[in-house]
């Protein structure tokens, strides 16, 4: 079985409650493994400890040594986590490949051609350019926080697995997916303690990624 865990974004007791529900061989980590979280580093590390897992960057990551895109309420967010983190952690989250391939699907953070667009839960127009030159039948990508699979243009099938550690679909539960060995896939969410989360982030980091936390929703503010 491959766990599909996306969007950890430094959550530490997000990422143990997963790692104890989902209890895979394999892992594929899809990026944005520390900003803006309370724990950035030890979630680094126990992300370390996993065997077999095969690592993409997101654009968080990117954003750790090159932040010329990110909005001005995100570059605050990541410069805390500079801060935090060695700087060879950070030469490496940044490093990462953009997208990798594993038995036929293709793995990215945004969409195969962008660390920072996605596509949406429903069908939006245009999701043809974001897949030109895709022959994969199934393509799994993140960033949004919103877990959903759906069939994209070309029948291609659209795989979120959510974020493990800031769920922007309304539910607080730690989210992500798993490839069965006969193909099968399986949205799932982990239950943990989101409230204490939300404090020790608004303690250790600031409040809008506390309220993301406890709205279970993008705030932009």
């Amino acid at each position: 079985m491959l766990a599909l865990l996306y969007d950890v974004h430094g959550n530490l007791p997000a990422l143990e409650a997963v790692l104890a529900d989902c209890r895979a061989e394999r892992y594929l980590l899809g990026g944005d493994y520390a900003v803006a979280g309370a724990w950035p580093g030890e979630t680094v590390a126990l992300l370390d400890s996993l065997d077999r897992a095969e690592w993409i960057r997101g654009n968080t990551d990117r954003w750790l040594v090159d932040a010329h895109d990110a909005p001005e309420a995100a570059a605050v967010l990541v410069e805390k986590c500079r801060e935090a983190l060695a700087r060879k952690v950070i030469d490496r989250l940044a490093g990462l490949p953009e997208s990798t391939t594993i038995d036929g699907a293709l793995y990215c953070h945004a969409s195969p051609g962008s660390d920072m667009v996605s596509f949406a839960e429903e069908a939006q127009d245009g999701e043809e350019v974001l897949l030109e030159g895709v022959d994969a039948r199934l393509v799994v990508f993140g960033h949004t926080h919103i877990q959903f699979k759906r069939r994209g243009p070309g029948g291609v099938w659209l795989l979120n697995p959510g974020s493990v550690g800031t769920p922007w679909d309304g539910d607080h539960d730690a989210a992500y997916a798993v490839v069965h060995d006969d193909g099968r896939i399986e949205c799932r969410r982990a239950a943990y303690d989101w409230r204490a989360a939300a404090k020790a982030v608004r303690e250790r980091v600031g409040d809008l990624p506390a309220r993301r936390i406890e709205q279970a929703r993008f705030d932009p503010r």
